[in-house]
Formats: structure tokens, C-alpha cells, sequence
């Protein structure tokens, strides 16, 4: 796995760990911003080929 890869699959998890967390707290603005993240992230690994698990977020 290159760096690329790697490094994107931890910006990945780590949003989704921020996610849950906002979520757990209630905290709906953080949610939004989360999910606009994570759909970024999720894009730009389409765009580049890298398989990403679906995790529900």
C-alpha cells in the first residue's frame, strides 16, 4: 500500500471515529461537518481507485 492509500484510509478513520463520537455527544453541527468530510474523503478515493469499507457513517 503507498502512502497515498495509507494516509487516506487513516483520514478516513479517523473521521469516522470523530463522527461517532459528535453523534454520541449530540453534537449536530460537528455531525455535518463530519459527514461533508467524509464524503470528501470518500470521493477522492473513488477518484483514485481506493476500496473503502463502508463502515454505516
Amino acid at each position: 500500500m503507498d502512502a497515498f492509500t495509507a494516509g487516506l484510509l487513516q483520514r478516513i478513520r479517523a473521521t469516522e471515529s470523530i463522527l461517532t463520537r459528535a453523534r454520541d455527544e449530540g453534537d449536530d453541527f460537528l455531525v455535518e461537518v463530519e459527514l461533508g468530510e467524509l464524503d470528501d474523503l470518500r470521493r477522492l478515493a473513488a477518484e483514485h481507485g481506493v476500496e473503502v469499507g463502508t463502515s454505516g457513517a
